[in-house]
């Protein structure tokens, strides 16, 4: 089962840095992450998701295997690939993994201007190992879905980096 995180950070800049972090820490086999996205709410008031994975993108490149594929037996492979591109990509522009949009957007809308968030969905981690490579961030927790144990002891640990 899958654990949400979401902090808030003063900015965007900090919280990509966070965000960048955790994809060096997932390459170390450190956390695995289900999706991780930054939040940004910006000082006209707007909300800007910057999403982890293209979903548009890589509908269409499945799509056209597919479609490729599926063209050889018809001896059309071109158009295929055509038809199974466009298709994959309506697929992937309307499906939604991971994190649900509405609920970062809504959570935005609560943040100040100018301000960010990172939500990470954590499938597992080293906590050990992890939160010391995130703590120099400092950063706000907003919600998480850990137990009241497992959350106040990562309150405490980031609030032990605001300290320093």
């Amino acid at each position: 089962m899958s654990n949400l995180i979401v902090i808030a950070y003063p900015d965007v800049a900090t919280a990509t840095s966070v965000r960048d972090r955790l994809f060096d820490l997932q390459r170390q086999n450190l956390i695995t992450m289900e999706d991780v996205a930054v939040v940004e709410r910006r000082t006209d008031g707007k909300i800007k998701l910057h999403q982890s994975a293209n979903m548009t993108g890589m509908g269409a490149a499945s799509g056209a295997l597919w479609g490729g594929l599926i063209g050889l037996l018809f001896f059309m492979p071109l158009l295929g690939m055509a038809f199974g591109a466009a298709a994959g990509a309506a697929g992937g522009a309307m499906s939604d993994v991971g994190v649900n949009d509405d609920f970062m957007r809504q959570i935005a809308a609560e943040m100040e201007p100018g301000t960010a968030a990172l939500f990470v969905l954590v499938v597992r981690s080293t906590p050990d190992k992890v939160i010391p490579e995130i703590q120099p961030y400092g950063g706000r927790i907003l919600q998480t879905s850990l137990s009241q144990d497992q959350e106040a002891q990562l309150r405490e640990m980031v609030q032990g980096a605001a300290a320093h």
